[in-house]
């Protein structure tokens, strides 16, 4: 294969994964589980990586005893994740987003001009929609809240995605 070879894919009935709930996983790297790290760096005994000539077997040797104590001092930890939800999106438009989504996916593939002005159609309904469920639950908030300032920063910055800064290193 070269770089002059088209290649096409069609891809059908996909998938999209939910992302609402998904893993992480991480590693705690704080002062204590350092010092024991260091600790058992120094009392390690390094004689199988010099007991080698070859200094690929060395290196391997190393390498392996490194990420060995590594991974002793700093385990990993599972973290579930869950993407808040939009107060403002309801099950219906949920639903209409799936059908939406199916709706892409049938006129992509088919050339009819009646399938793919319902599909515009749909979008710009739902579109409208989901606008006014956003401002209908903004417009709520604004008007329950007593510090309307500080509640109207947080809207602004739940919506550009700007999250608090943790100075934490």
């Amino acid at each position: 294969m070269s770089d002059h070879d088209a290649q096409i894919i069609a891809l059908h009935d996909i998938n999209i994964p939910n992302d609402n709930n998904y893993l992480h996983f991480t590693r705690n790297f704080n002062k204590s589980s350092v010092l024991n790290f260091n600790f058992k760096l120094t009392y390690e005994s390094w004689d199988n990586v010099f007991s080698y000539d070859d200094v690929n077997l060395s290196f391997n040797n190393f390498l392996n005893t490194y990420l060995r104590i590594f991974y002793s001092s700093f385990p990993t930890k599972k973290i579930h994740h869950t993407s808040r939800t939009k107060a403002w999106l309801t099950q219906g438009m949920k639903i209409s987003c799936i059908n939406k989504r199916k709706l892409f996916l049938i006129s992509r593939n088919i050339n009819d001009r009646e399938i793919k002005n319902h599909y515009k159609k749909y979008c710009k309904v739902l579109a409208d929609v989901i606008k006014l469920a956003k401002k209908i639950h903004y417009n709520n908030l604004l008007v329950n809240s007593y510090n309307k300032t500080k509640t109207m920063w947080n809207i602004i910055n739940e919506n550009i995605n700007k999250k608090p800064q943790r100075n934490k290193i």
